[in-house]
């Protein structure tokens, strides 16, 4: 490690080796080697003059990158891809004439970033299956646990613990349904020549429309796709980008908001994420136990949800056929998106594998509660033993008001089942009120709309594609 340069902490810190190789310059020149046979191999398969030796020459050659020759050439070329071809021509001499045959710069460009979104999102989807199977067996497990709910972050009806992770497995499910289908519609660029026409390939092969567009399938084939953009400019629309980006994007968002919510617990001590036995939460307070794990996911998460936009900004500026102010561009936003999504993954997968969480302390909190949202429980309990209604709500209402000001004046418990058994206003059921005021009463279906959420939608998906995401995982995780 050079420590005079910037370092990018994406992968320098915290990305996955997978998705690191998948954008790193050894796979990418080596896909544009891969792309330069199949397009001789597709070409040579429809009458041109290709010799197997050519081809030999070419496909022994796919991975042993003299990069540093091809630095010395790019100095003298001004050229990325003529440098390559070059330095590969070196090493299979007599392949030289006949690589990049009628192909432009883009051939290699486009296709080879079309692969690596291709498989980077076979990646992100792998670890997304695996984090929601994570989250179905969290959710499962505490599908029953009533706790507090909160709407504008103030105590409301109460939830239960599965509930609430049944929403943010909601949120990863629809990811999932938009990536799968952003891989199936996917397209390739394939052959399409300097500014899409096809021109320099209709002429290889003295006019014939069929062999060209035969080419283009076979290319696509080879390097296995199916879908080809129909028509394009010198590069394939980079409203491409931006689609696969906003799925990335959506991703970033369902983990900032499930992080951001375990951030909140972790303040209520109602739960926490993993915590090292030797990590330390702060270097001044030896007791801090922060949320660092998620902290980072909320970090990563907002750099890339940021980065659709960008995407989008730059298909707007595509002059005509197109313009090379995408180039630099794409050359940072592509990857890092995908490092950050991939990043975020492996960050949650590893919370979610060690979330801990401290029911006592749930339970408190919903008695601390739950005497003010069981006061209409109360009253149409007193009613139904001959109470009357009026007086009993007015009795209520006083009770509460001063269960409310010794808890903010005094900062004392919350009273108020006392205050009311206590009141010969409510003697009739004074023995009633621990069943009246029962945390599992107050769920409504919670524990049910797990079950079927889980049932209906989600272990469906998971089965389905159980032998992509079981080995998913295991990544060591900087924190």
């Amino acid at each position: 490690m050079d420590y005079d340069r910037y370092q990018n902490p994406l992968t320098d810190r915290y990305a996955g080796k997978e998705m690191s190789f998948l954008w790193s310059p050894q796979f990418k020149h080596s896909t544009w080697r891969r792309l330069w046979l199949a397009l001789a191999e597709a070409e040579r398969n429809l009458g041109l003059d290709i010799t197997e030796e050519q081809i030999r020459q070419m496909a022994a050659h796919l991975e042993d990158i003299d990069f540093e020759a091809v630095a010395a050439k790019e100095k003298e070329l001004r050229h990325d891809v003529m440098s390559h071809i070059h330095v590969f021509g070196a090493q299979c001499p007599a392949a030289m004439p006949i690589i990049h045959l009628g192909a432009t710069s883009c051939f290699v460009t486009d296709n080879t970033e079309l692969i690596q979104m291709r498989d980077g999102m076979r990646i992100i989807r792998r670890k997304l299956l695996k984090l929601m199977s994570q989250l179905a067996d969290f959710a499962d497990s505490y599908r029953e646990m009533p706790t507090l709910g909160f709407t504008h972050y103030q105590p409301a009806q109460l939830t239960t613990v599965g509930k609430r992770f049944s929403l943010y497995l909601q949120d990863f499910l629809f990811d999932f349904e938009r990536l799968n289908r952003e891989l199936e519609m996917l397209p390739f660029r394939s052959v399409k020549g300097t500014t899409g026409t096809q021109a320099s390939f209709l002429a290889l092969f003295d006019g014939d429309h069929e062999k060209v567009r035969q080419l283009e399938r076979d290319v696509a084939a080879r390097m296995g796709f199916s879908r080809i953009v129909a028509v394009s400019g010198q590069t394939y629309t980079r409203k491409v980008d931006y689609f696969v980006l906003s799925v990335l994007g959506g991703i970033a968002q369902s983990a900032a908001k499930m992080a951001g919510d375990i951030r909140l617990l972790a303040n209520l001590r109602e739960m926490e994420e993993p915590f090292g036995k030797k990590q330390i939460g702060s270097s001044a307070m030896a007791y801090k136990r922060n949320p660092m794990r998620c902290e980072r996911v909320c970090a990563l998460a907002r750099y890339l949800m940021n980065l659709p936009v960008n995407t989008a900004h730059t298909h707007a500026v595509q002059w005509f056929e197109r313009t090379l102010d995408d180039s630099a561009n794409r050359r940072l936003v592509l990857p890092e998106a995908f490092l950050s999504a991939d990043i975020i993954l492996s960050i949650l997968l590893d919370i979610t594998n060690g979330l801990q969480v401290w029911p006592k302390v749930i339970a408190r909190r919903v008695r601390a509660e739950l005497p003010f949202m069981a006061t209409e429980n109360i009253l149409m309990a007193a009613v139904r033993a001959g109470g009357d209604r009026q007086m009993l709500h007015e009795v209520i209402r006083e009770h509460s008001m001063a269960a409310a000001r010794r808890i903010k004046e005094e900062g004392g418990d919350n009273d108020l089942l006392e205050r009311l058994r206590n009141d010969p206003a409510f003697a009739a059921i004074a023995g009633r009120f621990d069943e009246l005021v029962n945390p599992r009463d107050f769920i409504g279906r919670a524990p049910e709309q797990v079950t079927e959420f889980l049932n209906e939608c989600v272990r469906p998906v998971l089965e389905a594609y159980r032998s992509e995401w079981e080995q998913a995982g295991g990544e060591e995780v900087t924190v």
